[in-house]
């Protein structure tokens, strides 16, 4: 407990941030979708910027928020029995495997991003390296934010989903702190 937050509500605040994060996602999809269309490409390269840089600035949040729920509870286990059960542990493992690559694909597609020239020139390296990144990029990070939304449910919301065990680390220091 973080004076009078608790650390469980983390999970929820985490679920909430990965829900902004596929809502920020999509909108700079379709931003930068609507260019071909739109009068003013300068202007819609500019708020897909300042979209996607939200998105990268709330799952940064994220990651700090999940750290420090997890050096506070040291196991979550699923306890639903049947079906779900595989269906759960499929979303997760594939939801774990690609999160690990979410950091380096989203750093490397700012990267590229900022290095375009504006306005659009033809030839950039820069936009050229970006768009073939972010194709790659792009749907790994929708589907990590998505589904951690669907685990957030699976194992808080769905009945008989989750046992969580607090760790004795935080205990451990605040004794150790009080001792002193």
């Amino acid at each position: 407990m973080f004076g009078s937050f608790q650390i469980e509500s983390l999970a929820t605040v985490n679920a909430c941030l990965n829900g902004l994060a596929t809502i920020l996602l999509l909108i700079g999809y379709v931003l930068i979708k609507s260019r071909a269309k739109a009068k003013d490409v300068v202007r819609i390269e500019w708020w897909h910027k300042v979209v996607m840089i939200s998105a990268f600035v709330v799952s940064a949040i994220f990651l700090v928020c999940y750290l420090i729920y997890h050096a506070n509870v040291l196991h979550v286990r699923f306890t639903a029995q049947g079906p779900v059960r595989y269906l759960y542990f499929t979303i997760l493992i594939s939801h774990i495997l690609l999160a690990i690559s979410v950091p380096v694909l989203a750093i490397m597609s700012m990267y590229y991003g900022f290095r375009v020239q504006e306005p659009p020139v033809a030839g950039d390296p820069y936009r050229h390296k970006h768009r073939r990144l972010t194709k790659w990029a792009f749907p790994i990070w929708l589907y990590v934010s998505v589904t951690g939304v669907i685990i957030y449910l699976m194992l808080y919301i769905y009945p008989g989903g989750a046992e969580i065990e607090t760790s004795s680390l935080p205990r451990l220091v605040n004794w150790l702190h009080s001792s002193c």
